[in-house]
Formats: structure tokens, sequence, C-alpha cells
């Protein structure tokens, strides 16, 4: 960050996203499941999509982090003044390999150096952006 640039955004958890937050403190990627069905949804919800369980139970369990990038798109200008000092960079969706259609998007942290594709492999990484808090982004791997 530039001396005297603004301070990027902190995630502020709420009762359904604490135990996302929770573990990527910890650089763990864990994504809601539902204890009835076993579907995962991302973002965090109240009812399961799925199966509609009344009794909304839901875990959030950690997952690989390794999916395949939807789309992608280049963000040449900040929507915040915090983000100024990133730009050019790529925000990718990212569909998870646990579950058909479990997708997230994320920054691509190396997107603007490599060859983008739809359906080139990419894997969570963090970024600590405060005490105790830090984001998951992407960035590309070698296919194994």
């Amino acid at each position: 960050m530039a001396p005297n640039s603004p301070p990027k955004p902190v995630p502020v958890p709420d009762e359904y996203s604490q135990g996302f937050w929770d573990a990527a403190a910890s650089h763990t990627l864990a994504i809601q499941r539902c204890q009835s069905c076993g579907f995962f949804s991302y973002p965090p919800v109240m009812l399961c999509p799925s199966c509609q369980s009344q009794d909304r139970d839901f875990r959030f369990e950690p997952v690989s982090g390794r999916g395949t990038i939807r789309t992608w798109t280049v963000m040449r200008q900040a929507f915040l003044p915090g983000f100024q000092g990133d730009v050019p960079y790529v925000v990718a969706e990212v569909e998870l390999e646990e579950q058909a259609g479990l997708k997230m998007i994320g920054q691509l942290i190396d997107g603007m150096n490599a060859e983008l594709t739809i359906g080139a492999p990419v894997e969570v990484v963090f970024a600590d952006v405060a005490e105790g808090m830090s984001v998951p982004h992407f960035q590309m791997r070698t296919q194994r």
C-alpha cells in the first residue's frame, strides 16, 4: 500500500459467515455444508437450496481450494479507493472441484501475467488483511 493511500475494507463476519472467516484466518477454505443432504453452499445460506431441510443444520467443512476458471474480468478502475494501488487486476469466477456449480469469486493474484482460459486450474491462497483476518484469493496451478 502506498503512503497515505486509503485502507482496503476488511470483511465483517456475521452469524452466517463467521465459520468461513474463522477458517480463512487459519488459511483454510471451509464452505458451508448441509448436514441433511451434504450439499455445499457458498455464500452461506439460511436454508439449503438442495433439500430445503427444516433442520437448518450446517457446518463449515474444509475443501481442497482447487477449482477451474469459469469466467474472469480485468479490473482497470478501483471500485473503492483502497484498491487503487492494485489496478489492473483479475477477478475470476472459480468452480470448486468438490461439487458441480459450487462457485466463488475472487482475485486471481497472478492473473495479469497468465494466459487465461476457461477451465484453467487454480488453487486458493490467502492474503492476511488484518489481525486474525485473511481473505481467500486464487492463483494459477499446474495440472496434477
